[in-house]
């Protein structure tokens, strides 16, 4: 889906840039995991996308799916937030464990709009190109697939999906779910089971959060 992406030379700059980084400096997630969103979730089996910005910047916490970090790292605050509305909205108890891998196997596209990041730096790998190669993912969900869930949180994410069609697509918005603004309607948005509900009318399995 993305092959006329990877032949621009926006992709060839950004492909040496990210070698580069990766030879000389530390940089997360793993090589082999900056497409672990794509990977764990392929074009068909997409139901619900969550799109997040940057990597975690931190050792071992980042491994190629927003919001996600690896088994045996502490849990962010701002997944911490996203469990606290689970449990709120559904009634589930809150996992011990930040790996996202499980919905990203059941459906859930987690992309960030930036797939690598220097150690300690955020932001740093922004405006290299990612961002064309992510949004060019959505567009093409948006083109060729339909009766999908977006959940965009905060202005960022919000921004990045003004396009997505919402005659054809579940779009659900809040602000973002980081401790600076989930009370201000993160908290209480009820996104997971609005989500399920539309998978479910569509036809889908419904996700087990």
């Amino acid at each position: 889906m993305l092959q006329e992406e990877f032949d621009k030379p926006y992709f060839e700059l950004l492909t040496s840039f990210v070698r580069r980084e990766y030879q000389t400096k530390q940089c997360f997630p793993p090589a082999a995991q900056i497409f672990n969103a794509f990977d764990a979730c392929p074009f068909p089996k997409v139901k619900v996308v969550i799109i997040g910005q940057d990597p975690y910047h931190d050792v071992g916490q980042a491994h190629g799916l927003c919001f996600s970090v690896n088994d045996g790292v502490r849990i962010p605050p701002s997944l911490e937030n996203i469990y606290k509305e689970i449990q709120r909205d559904l009634g589930k108890p809150i996992p011990q464990s930040g790996n996202l891998q499980r919905w990203a196997e059941q459906g859930v596209l987690l992309l960030n709009a930036t797939l690598t990041v220097e150690a300690h730096r955020p932001g740093s790998h922004q405006n290299k190109g990612w961002e064309e190669l992510t949004d060019a993912a959505i567009m093409a969900l948006n083109q060729r697939r339909e009766h999908l869930v977006y959940m965009l949180w905060g202005s960022y994410a919000q921004r990045k999906g003004q396009f997505i069609d919402r005659h054809r697509n579940l779009v659900l918005t809040a602000v973002h779910p980081s401790p600076l603004s989930a009370y201000r309607g993160f908290i209480g948005c009820g996104h997971f089971s609005k989500a399920n509900n539309y998978l479910v009318q569509h036809g889908f399995e419904p996700i087990n959060w």
